[in-house]
């Protein structure tokens, strides 16, 4: 039996079948097309997101870092700046005490009495030092006169000691301005003592100045040996 011709109205019927068809496949592959765009973008985003979010944590870190740095430079200034005011104002108290001692000194040989006693001391012990004849005993210009009574004195007390003589001369060669004392030479002027007031004093400051800071400031917390 032969197919029978469709009419027109069965023609329209079938279009519209197909054309309902396409546009329900069409419908589905651009639904497909918007979940597949969407979870991309999705991705994308949270990989751009996540970046951005790194670039600004290290940045971040950066940033601390830089100032946990210049915080420790500041607070390390301020404790040197602190320790160099506490040793200079300590090495100012150490200048003051120093000071004092030479003004003592310095009365010392205006005391005639307790300045020959003194001046008498060193001398023998400059003679028992040297255990030479001849002994050349250097002065202030304004000491000759009370440094010889003080030789004789001196003489008298080494011999005694040592059982020796000692020819000695006094010259006025030494400046006006140190605090005074004397400086004793030997003969062939090889050996020369210094006895002088100032010679003294800086030769006591340097010995006694470690148990002076330790008397005055306590000991040192950096010190990790003693002799």
């Amino acid at each position: 039996m032969a197919a029978r011709a469709l009419n027109e109205d069965e023609v329209v019927t079938e279009m519209n079948k197909m054309v309902a068809f396409i546009k329900q496949e069409a419908m589905e592959k651009a639904r497909e097309i918007k979940v597949k765009a969407d979870e991309e973008f999705a991705i994308e985003k949270a990989k751009l997101v996540k970046q951005e979010q790194q670039a600004i944590d290290a940045q971040y870190e950066k940033k601390r870092k830089g100032a946990e740095v210049a915080q420790k430079i500041a607070q390390s200034t301020l404790t040197n700046k602190s320790r160099l005011r506490l040793l200079q104002q300590r090495e100012e108290h150490l200048q003051d005490l120093f000071n004092t001692a030479r003004g003592l000194i310095v009365e010392l040989a205006q005391d005639e009495a307790r300045y020959v006693q003194f001046l008498e001391g060193v001398i023998v012990q400059g003679f028992l030092q040297l255990l030479e004849s001849e002994v050349t005993v250097h002065a202030r210009e304004v000491d000759v006169e009370i440094v010889e009574r003080a030789v004789e004195g001196a003489k008298s007390q080494y011999t005694e000691v040592s059982g020796r003589e000692v020819n000695v001369s006094v010259q006025g060669s030494l400046s006006n301005d140190i605090a005074g004392g004397v400086k004793l030479v030997s003969g062939n002027q090889r050996i020369t003592l210094d006895n002088t007031l100032d010679e003294r004093l800086r030769l006591l400051e340097d010995r006694m100045l470690p148990e002076i800071r330790n008397n005055l400031f306590g000991p040192n917390s950096n010190r990790k040996f003693y002799s």
